[in-house]
């Protein structure tokens, strides 16, 4: 099938590289000239694992295009994805201004051809509706300015006293969102746990099912064997609610675990030991009981502010969802907290980060819990040094002027008062402790993710403490 993708973020870029992959034919729109030039010459503009690999054998095979023209995506694409960004606003709620611009860029361009236009980028609830509203002004826009009359609606001609009449644009709108995890976000497109549309056109529906049927049936999944995807069709709003949902639930399950591992260090209980004992428990699950200092990212923070505006836009307080919030926010000063019972006074010392981005395996550093930290920590006075597999690398400093990015963990270690595991990178669990103790004036280490070996680490010397561990 012919597609387009309009943004080429982590869900758009992902999204068109995959489905390249898979043999349809994707032309990717960024209004960026300097990304589409890297692009096309194979390199991914984001750290994501596999996906320049993929993008490299999609342009080898000429499957997958990169441009700047948004009216050459438009008459290409049988389907067309909005994958831009929509960032929060102050207020929480998502700032919907670039899927705005995308829409109404898209109408100005549609011809004769039937059209779906998918609702990929995370939008408020309602925003199906809004969209084909945004596409028919542009649509309608670009007509007047060819002084081509056009048809406002059906049996509304009467508004527009002598106009000639012609046929709307053939679309639909389908809701179809992302459920894709930074860093493993390859792995989820081609092994989803489900594929959610929303919509009330059986034609747009069917369309989608054919888009994705090669991996409804697991034809690139890693385990073949397993059962087909299960798809959820449903209406525009319960696809959209059910992105909104799926995010406020597992962000509400961490902050309940962190609550739960903050009583723990009070009692002397360990919580990787009620973790493990409550995740067996069919109706819980272990996933997302990971205690430590709470979540950050793109896509929570951003997702349940936005269901809490929503709510209150309808009357409604999302009391446990700002609970939720809350105690995610407070979870961050935990370290510091930590800190200041081992060390006393903070100021004049030096701490070590290891990890800056706000999980493994990306780069991404919005909303990480690390940029609280360091904020807390310089304001006490504190030397703040760190070093992170993909920052250090990068040379970028993301805003952290104020602290030392070293270029490797012994260089990090050296003079450090204390050691605070911030992101937990598979690497961290191999390095040279022994030896980063050594360099260390005190060897002291916070884990702030539970991640690392406490009996192995208190062998060679280390004052170790964890997020609700048993001393």
């Amino acid at each position: 099938m012919r597609v387009c993708v309009i943004g080429t973020g982590y869900v758009g870029l992902v999204t068109g590289a995959c489905l390249a992959h898979i043999g349809h034919d994707v032309i990717c729109v960024d209004n960026n000239e300097e990304k589409v030039k890297l692009m096309r010459s194979g390199q991914s503009p984001i750290f994501e694992p596999g996906l320049s690999e993929i993008m490299q054998t999609a342009i080898e095979k000429g499957k997958i295009e990169f441009t700047t023209d948004l009216a050459a995506g438009v008459a290409h694409g049988q389907i067309l994805f909005i994958a831009v960004g929509t960032p929060p606003l102050p207020t929480g709620e998502s700032d919907t201004r670039y899927v705005e611009a995308v829409a109404r860029g898209i109408g100005s361009h549609l011809n004769g051809d039937y059209k779906v236009i998918v609702n990929k980028s995370t939008v408020p609830i309602g925003s199906g509706d809004w969209v084909r509203m945004i596409v028919l002004d542009g649509y309608r826009e670009q007509r007047k300015e060819a002084n081509t009359p056009v048809l406002v609606g059906a049996g509304s001609a009467d508004a527009v006293p002598d106009a000639v009449v012609f046929e709307e644009p053939a679309f639909d709108v389908v809701s179809n969102p992302e459920f894709l995890r930074e860093g493993s976000a390859v792995f989820d497109t081609f092994n989803p746990d489900r594929i959610v549309l929303g919509g009330n056109s059986e034609r747009a529906i069917t369309l989608m099912q054919e888009l994705y049927a090669p991996i409804v049936s697991r034809d690139f999944a890693e385990d073949k064997s397993m059962p087909a995807v299960p798809v959820v069709v449903t209406d525009l709003s319960s696809a959209e609610m059910i992105k909104y949902a799926a995010n406020a639930f597992l962000a509400t399950k961490i902050s309940f675990i962190n609550e739960v591992a903050n009583i723990c260090d009070r009692v002397g209980a360990d919580v990787v030991e009620v973790a493990r004992g409550i995740g067996l428990d069919s109706r819980v699950g272990s996933k997302f009981l990971n205690a430590g200092i709470g979540w950050g990212g793109s896509c929570f923070p951003k997702d349940v502010s936005a269901l809490i505006h929503t709510a209150d836009d309808y009357g409604y307080e999302a009391q446990l969802l700002k609970s939720a919030v809350s105690v995610n926010e407070r979870q961050r000063m935990v370290l510091v907290e930590k800190l200041q019972q081992v060390l006393k006074i903070l100021k004049g010392k030096t701490v070590g980060l290891l990890g800056l981005t706000f999980k493994p395996d990306t780069d991404d550093m919005r909303d990480a819990p690390a940029l609280t930290i360091v904020q807390h920590l310089t304001r006490l006075g504190t030397k703040v040094k760190a070093y992170d597999p993909i920052v250090s690398q990068s040379g970028l400093s993301h805003g952290l002027s104020d602290i030392l990015i070293e270029t490797d963990p012994e260089r990090l270690a050296d003079g450090c008062d204390a050691l605070v595991l911030v992101t937990e990178w598979q690497v961290f669990k191999s390095l040279d402790y022994a030896k980063m103790a050594k360099l260390m004036n005190a060897p002291v280490l916070i884990d702030g993710r539970n991640f690392l070996d406490q009996d192995a680490l208190e062998a060679i010397g280390f004052r170790y403490l964890g997020i609700g561990r048993a001393s």
